[in-house]
């Protein structure tokens, strides 16, 4: 296991990060906006830029939804990542760090083995490109935690 730990965020605090050559980075966006200002010592980074969305239909295609190509990117990367000589961390960021970076996260950390850091917080995780990155990988098990998991790490004494 090369990746040993996973994140989720959003895109202000991943541009407000001091860059780490051990850190990969996978930076979503929304379609027609900047690219994120990433610290250029982050020197492994897989940009995509997707709307956060779930189709109505899945058969009728969707332009700026997350599609199989980018899940391919995605697992062509954790690959990568997965075969370089030294560890790494990964860091994937979205607009707010909530649906489309926890779906991406979870993937990854499932791929890989290694923890996901506040995982208990992908509880609304986007199921679309979960299910398009899942397709990547048959038969690896990827769960979204529930709801109550968050809650009960905020209700919890804190050490």
């Amino acid at each position: 296991m090369t990746i040993n730990r996973v994140f989720f965020t959003s895109r202000e605090l991943a541009e407000s990060l001091a860059g780490n050559p051990y850190m990969a980075v996978i930076s979503i966006t929304d379609p027609g906006s900047p690219e994120a200002r990433l610290d250029p010592l982050f020197r492994h980074v897989l940009r995509l830029s997707f709307f956060d969305a779930v189709p109505a239909d899945d058969f009728i295609p969707a332009p700026g939804l997350f599609d199989r190509t980018m899940a391919r990117a995605v697992a062509d990367f954790i690959d990568e990542l997965r075969a370089a000589p030294f560890e790494m961390s990964l860091m994937v960021h979205c607009e707010f760090g909530v649906s489309r970076s926890a779906a991406v996260a979870l993937f990854a950390a499932a791929c890989c083995g290694a923890p996901l850091n506040a995982r208990e917080f992908a509880y609304e995780a986007n199921t679309w490109v979960l299910d398009r990155l899942t397709e990547q990988r048959p038969g690896l098990p990827v769960d979204i935690p529930p709801r109550s998991a968050a809650a009960e790490r905020r209700a919890a004494e804190r050490g």
